[in-house]
């Protein structure tokens, strides 16, 4: 027999809504670990994709790098050759910002998978198990920040060949920062994601915004001097949030005068925001957007 919102009498999945708060949070923790574990998984066994999320960073600091620095060597950037402020060049200065986008790729990449679940029909199998739904969501968006964390701190081996010194501080620091920011930008994918019902459409939708966040993010250039209209599109613009304490972090570390780094830095009115407001703020939209996943997985299909 069944009760008018189709669940069988008796069954597993009535009797844990019979008795909410308890019976259900094993099972939803239990979910997020599987779905998180699932997630890695398969990104450990996509060996191709490993090389490709690697090798593409690698190609935007080789190009922009070079190509970049030898065009700014001598101009009134202050980038490139001796001009460079205390003798850091224009590729390290977005050494940081590689990593920043390293991050954001995979972030969004890692959402894709839930259009791909919903089209194989594994995520309708979820969304009826008897769990709460915001398992779904809580367990993509930490399975994509997992990933995306991973591959932005494999890039730091790359910071000794482009003259960039770590120090254990710096690397500590780096690590939470990372994570803030692909916990961010995940829980922003699976939030579209989870109203996308083709990859088709997942896909225009994501590149219609991936590529302005990530140039308006100050990656490839410093966040101050910008005419007023670019000034407040980055802003808003939640990866300039991320990619700014990671250069400061990176290249304060590496010996980058704090003067210099101060004239580079996110601003808010004519105030340099501190690191610890700029990952509360990742956060807070990290934990919104995860809050809107939860709502849309909630919804019946």
């Amino acid at each position: 027999m069944s009760t008018p919102n189709g669940v069988i009498a008796g069954s597993p999945a009535l009797e844990a809504r019979r008795r909410p708060g308890g019976t259900t949070l094993w099972p939803t923790l239990r979910a997020i670990y599987i779905i998180w574990y699932r997630d890695i998984l398969r990104f450990w066994r996509d060996r191709t994709r490993l090389l490709a999320t690697f090798a593409q960073p690698l190609l935007y600091l080789i190009i922009f790098g070079t190509g970049l620095s030898s065009a700014l060597s001598g101009g009134a950037s202050g980038f490139g050759g001796a001009g460079a402020p205390a003798g850091f060049s224009y590729t390290q200065f977005i050494f940081p910002g590689i990593i920043g986008m390293s991050v954001l790729f995979s972030s969004i990449f890692a959402a894709m998978s839930i259009v791909w679940d919903r089209e194989f029909g594994f995520l309708k199998e979820l969304l009826v198990a008897p769990i709460d739904r915001s398992a779904v969501a809580i367990g993509k968006a930490l399975g994509g920040a997992t990933q995306a964390m991973a591959q932005g701190l494999v890039l730091l081996v790359l910071a000794p060949f482009v003259g960039v010194k770590l120090t254990v501080m710096s690397v500590l620091t780096i690590i939470p920062l990372v994570f803030v920011l692909a916990f961010a930008l995940s829980a922003m994918g699976v939030a579209i994601a989870s109203r996308m019902k083709s990859m088709q459409g997942f896909q225009v939708v994501m590149n219609f915004l991936m590529m302005p966040m990530f140039f308006l993010s100050g990656a490839l250039f410093p966040l101050s001097g910008l005419p007023g209209w670019m000034t407040f599109l980055t802003r808003i613009d939640p990866a300039a949030y991320g990619m700014d304490p990671l250069r400061r972090v990176i290249l304060d570390g590496a010996g980058m005068p704090p003067a210099v780094l101060d004239r580079m830095s996110l601003t808010i009115g004519g105030t340099v925001v501190p690191i610890i407001a700029e990952a509360g703020i990742l956060l807070a939209f990290g934990i919104v957007l995860l809050g809107i996943a939860v709502r849309n997985f909630r919804v019946r299909d």
